[in-house]
């Protein structure tokens, strides 16, 4: 998203307050000073205006402001951006589930797969490390591990630099040497785990153990604090509780395996990218004030004040063509101290207008293809994020997922622990 995507031509930027979208452009005018523009005053009575540049994308650069300035309306949502990240969820109707037990954690998402994610103990900061167990679905399914190791002090950066394809990682549990990783990869910025070390892995997680990753001088303490606890949360949500697959097993009463759940396929959606030109002809336009819009898409919201506080600001609309009828309208809703959230709306071009919200916390728009994301706290080492595709006529949740706790393991977050995953399939 570049800057120079946001319009700012400065030949009809002064105007009555008005947005206008033909299939090549938009543009949103304002009140202020409009009759200083002899060129604006003579476009005010004027039923169509044709504009020759749009932007499809909601601007990088937002002014931030800290929280308490809007009277706490932020917080709300804030709150619903990251709660997934830091509590215990079960959410689309049972679908996937998410789960957070002191240094532990463990997100399942709707096929069925389970990732399981530790750390080092919150107060240890100096030695950032985290492992990543994945398991899917099935009676049959193995169980894979991954370790990275962070650099937020310079003990470990300094190992870090020191890092090749030709460098392993060593695991030990309780001072018992249980042999090297697979090769670091640089790229991926972490290092498997052999299947003779997850096995160990899995056993020391259900009881008190002291756990060490170790690359040449330098040590790193993986915390058990929490393991067992979400180790059972994956084991419910899985159907293996009692099974000889658990991760934690119960010896006086292992029942059949026939109760485990089986994987479930991922939901296939239809990306459809949008067209720019109108049904009719490729003249026609959508003319609104900017107040007029405002309060259309008012309507679609419980609390407008709260979750899009600056829905009636000054800032510009964003409109672009999404097929022969539908318009994508963005706007600013709110901005705190370190996130931003701006509101997507589907509008028709034509009455009924029909205004339908798609979220209020979106931060990126491309082609059809709508985001969100959100940081956990300012220094971004954990993260929130929410993908939706346009499918013809509506946006859809494609991708849901976070990075996981916030133990700065690197910028952006240690993994990719969706809740949500789809099948795309692209329409043209």
């Amino acid at each position: 998203m570049k800057d120079n995507n946001y319009i700012n031509d400065m030949s009809l930027s002064k105007g009555a307050d008005l947005t206008g979208v033909s299939s090549s452009g938009i543009n949103t005018y304002d009140d202020n000073n409009y009759d200083n523009d002899s060129n604006a005053q003579s476009n005010k009575n004027t039923k169509n205006i044709i504009v020759e540049h749009y932007s499809e994308n909601i601007p990088k650069k937002i002014k931030e402001q800290p929280t308490y300035m809007i009277k706490n309306k932020i917080l709300l949502p804030v709150l619903a951006a990251l709660s997934t990240a830091l509590l215990s969820t079960t959410s689309m109707a049972s679908t996937s589930t998410e789960f957070t037990s002191q240094d532990w954690q463990v997100a399942c998402d709707n096929t069925r797969t389970c990732r399981l994610a530790g750390y080092q103990a919150e107060n240890n900061s100096e030695f950032p490390v985290s492992i990543l167990l994945v398991r899917r679905a099935g009676a049959n399914a193995g169980v894979d591990g991954k370790v990275k190791i962070g650099g937020a002090k310079d003990s470990s950066s300094k190992a870090l630099m020191q890092l090749g394809n030709r460098h392993r990682i060593s695991l030990f549990i309780n001072d018992k040497d249980y042999g090297e990783t697979k090769p670091y990869s640089a790229a991926a910025g972490n290092a498997e785990l052999t299947q003779a070390q997850v096995t160990a892995l899995l056993e020391a997680l259900t009881k008190s153990s002291k756990i060490t990753l170790a690359l040449r001088n330098s040590r790193w303490q993986l915390s058990d604090k929490g393991a067992s606890a979400v180790m059972l949360k994956a084991d419910e949500f899985q159907g293996r509780v009692g099974t000889s697959s658990a991760f934690i097993k119960n010896d006086d009463a292992v029942k059949s395996s026939g109760g485990i759940l089986p994987p479930k396929a991922a939901p296939v959606l239809r990306f459809v990218v949008p067209s720019a030109k109108a049904d009719d002809d490729n003249d026609k336009k959508f003319v609104m004030r900017s107040s007029q819009l405002a309060s259309l898409v008012k309507g679609t919201m419980k609390d407008a004040d709260s979750v899009c506080p600056n829905l009636s600001d000054k800032s510009p609309w964003r409109i672009s063509r999404l097929n022969g009828s539908q318009l994508l309208a963005q706007h600013e809703c709110w901005t705190g101290a370190y996130n931003a959230g701006a509101g997507v709306w589907i509008i028709n071009d034509s009455k009924p207008y029909k205004p339908t919200l798609v979220t209020t916390n979106a931060t990126g728009y491309d082609k059809g293809k709508l985001t969100s994301v959100q940081k956990g706290r300012g220094i971004g080492d954990c993260m929130s994020k929410t993908d939706w595709l346009w499918t013809g006529r509506a946006f859809e949740k494609s991708h849901e997922s976070t990075t996981g706790l916030c133990r700065l393991i690197e910028a952006g977050g240690a993994w990719q622990l969706p809740t949500y995953v789809t099948e795309v399939k692209v329409v043209r």
